[in-house]
């Protein structure tokens, strides 16, 4: 009888966990009108000092510019952001909050602590510190590709 493969279940354990924590966190996000996706768009801007131009956003996200575009539709839609000119080049658009986006922001940010709330809850505040060791040691490797 094999034995089982231990790395290839926690990779199995952490993409269910993953999948589990973006359903818990889509759910909490319906009420504030937006998708993660336009989520993650939103928390991306505010890292900026001024308004980023959507190149600049695709190239954050590690998404194609096309869809910065679709997501910048769906959010100026919704009055979240707003396109301004650059103000050095009329042919550069930027991307802005407005008022409701970063009303939205503020709901996005408890929204995501009950999100974390409703997947910590079986964890102790022991465990959870030690969650937190654990993840940061892997997000602190340098990646390494392999083929």
């Amino acid at each position: 009888m094999d034995t089982p493969d231990a790395d290839g279940l926690l990779a199995e354990q952490l993409l269910r966990l993953t999948r589990r924590l973006h359903r818990i966190q889509k759910r909490h996000l319906v009420p504030i009108g937006i998708t993660p996706a336009q989520s993650r768009l939103l928390r991306t801007l505010v890292q900026y000092d001024t308004p980023p131009r959507m190149a600049d956003l695709a190239q954050h996200l590690e998404v194609v510019p096309r869809a910065v575009t679709s997501l910048v539709d769906a959010l100026e839609a919704g009055d979240f952001v707003r396109r301004v000119p650059d103000p050095a080049n009329r042919r550069v658009i930027r991307i802005e909050l407005t008022d409701a986006g970063r009303k939205a922001l503020r709901q996005l940010r408890s929204a995501r602590r009950a999100a974390a709330e409703d997947i910590l809850a079986p964890l102790d505040a022991e465990q959870r510190e030690q969650l937190g060791g654990l993840l940061n040691a892997l997000f602190d490797v340098p990646e390494v590709r392999r083929c």
